[in-house]
């Protein structure tokens, strides 16, 4: 599902070239989990990024699901991202003017799927939000919002889904509860997860963990799922 060649990343600053990835190797199967864990601005985050074509490497070959996203223009990318990917962030990024209903629907109705509302609905409830449909983000708790994120993420039904510190926003409960999700919806589709986290213990969930420091890989292991 994932092969990653040679990645490097390098922007240019103030106090001069900065290496964020520093040639990174990784190939993941389809349809198995992966944690990558280490500290804060280790590169993980930007890893992640650049698996989903969100930023472009420096150097090196990014394949995910047998498309070589470097040699993809923006448009080609988005597609590609449409067909292939869920993503959720720490962040949510939902849109605040729309309903959690419309925030599931959007990518859906932008692929021109017929019954975007009724799949829509139906994957908000499989993530206990059916009452909350008509709600704003505004109106929603932290873990709700992060709901409606998951939704939008599986929708489509995903190939490979990559979840960025997914509970980094939310406390201790919620953020177990939200995990636990993650997985089982994971495990219904039959997707590939990456999941970028700084704690050990919810990497440690995954078939293997990538620990990852100073922009490249130190160590790579099995762990318990």
């Amino acid at each position: 599902m994932i092969e990653l060649a040679g990645v490097r990343l390098s922007l240019a600053s103030a106090a001069g070239r900065v290496d964020i990835l520093r040639g990174v190797d990784l190939v993941v199967e389809p349809g198995s989990t992966i944690g990558i864990a280490g500290p804060s601005g280790s590169g993980k985050s930007t890893l992640l990024s650049i698996m989903a074509g969100l930023e472009r490497p420096s150097a090196g070959t990014v394949m995910i699901a047998g498309q070589d996203l470097t040699r993809l223009g923006e448009d080609a990318l988005a597609r590609f991202r449409r067909d292939n990917l869920g993503i959720v962030f720490q962040s949510f990024h939902l849109i605040p003017t729309m309903t959690a209903l419309e925030n599931v629907a959007i990518p859906l109705e932008l692929a021109g799927a017929a019954a975007a509302f009724a799949m829509a609905r139906q994957a908000l409830e499989r993530v206990g939000l059916g009452p909350r449909l008509g709600h704003y983000p505004a109106q929603l708790s932290g873990g709700e919002q992060q709901r409606v994120a998951l939704a939008r993420a599986v929708v489509a039904a995903p190939k490979l889904l990559l979840a960025d510190e997914p509970t980094g926003n939310l406390d201790g409960a919620t953020g177990a509860a939200i995990v636990d999700l993650l997985f089982d919806l994971r495990r219904s589709r039959g997707a590939t997860l990456v999941l970028v986290t700084h704690d050990p213990a919810l990497a440690a969930r995954c078939d293997r963990v990538v620990r990852f420091a100073d922009g490249v890989i130190v160590d790579r292991a099995e762990a318990g799922a």
